[in-house]
């Protein structure tokens, strides 16, 4: 995620914990413990709780599999027709979060903060508290928690690619403290141990730097579509035109291409974190 794109104010999730407790009854009434329940919707327990507890929006994968593996009354299907808000997501994000869902490939370049989907709890936190104006404690909770939630796409999506280019800076900054920072670091160093992971750093110093025109997240759809998202203080753009996207992405090949190698970034942040 380019930045903070999760910072617009929570809204209502009545409909997401009804839409929970919906689907809990009706596993539990067809005698599924959520790790049973797991396999047949292809989904983790962690997931399956999230959704149950209304903390996650479903999605059309979850709901179908859940149909079959419940009986398929169509009581689901209908229940999901009125799930309209995802907590803690701003309104001009939800579209994009729904992408990302069925991505083949997601990339990523910030400059500004680390990107959502690498952000630790900690660090999460200390950037919503930084927040202008501030947060309640309540809005502050959900934004922890829808971008906590996120992340999940790193580990329930193996055959999908992840890139991250952040620029150096950006890990310098002790947001939050230096043990913030510190967990911050080890948090992105587990995740770069992924195969479906790459993290990389645009070191400061630098002659040459394609993404000088501000943040930029990119993905491709499973029919081939490449769009991209871009970010501004208070609203955020979905591109969809195919030559502009095309820009983009041959920006962020740029920036991969002028960033360090993923190997050399891994021993970059190991230092960084080692000096703190």
């Amino acid at each position: 995620m380019a930045g903070d794109w999760e910072h617009d104010e929570p809204e209502s999730s009545d409909s997401l914990k009804t839409f929970g407790a919906f689907v809990q009854g009706l596993r539990e009434h067809a005698g599924f413990t959520r790790e049973e329940f797991g396999p047949l919707v292809r989904f983790s327990k962690h997931t399956i709780e999230s959704i149950e507890l209304g903390r996650r929006m479903p999605d059309k994968d979850f709901v179908e599999r859940a149909e079959l593996a419940l009986g398929s009354t169509g009581a689901l299907r209908r229940a999901f027709g009125h799930l309209t808000r995802q907590p803690g997501l701003a309104a001009w994000f939800r579209k994009w979060a729904r992408l990302e869902q069925q991505a083949l490939s997601l990339g990523n370049y910030e400059c500004r903060l680390v990107p959502g989907l690498l952000q630790s709890e900690g660090y999460a936190r200390a950037a919503f508290s930084n927040r202008i104006p501030p947060l309640s404690d309540q809005q502050l909770e959900a934004q922890v928690a829808a971008r906590m939630e996120r992340q999940n796409l790193l580990c329930e999506r193996p055959n999908t690619s992840f890139s991250f280019v952040m620029d150096e800076h950006v890990l310098q900054r002790t947001l939050g403290g230096i043990e913030v920072t510190r967990g911050l670091l080890g948090h992105i160093l587990a995740y770069a141990e992924l195969r479906n992971v790459s993290v990389q750093v645009m070191p400061t110093r630098s002659e040459c730097h394609a993404g000088l025109d501000g943040p930029l997240a990119l993905l491709e759809t499973p029919d081939g579509r490449r769009l991209a998202y871009s970010e501004g203080q208070e609203s955020g753009r979905l591109i969809a035109d195919s030559k502009e996207a095309a820009v983009l992405h041959q920006r962020y090949a740029t920036l991969r291409s002028q960033a360090l190698s993923p190997t050399v970034s891994v021993g970059l942040l190991e230092r960084i974190r080692g000096a703190l």
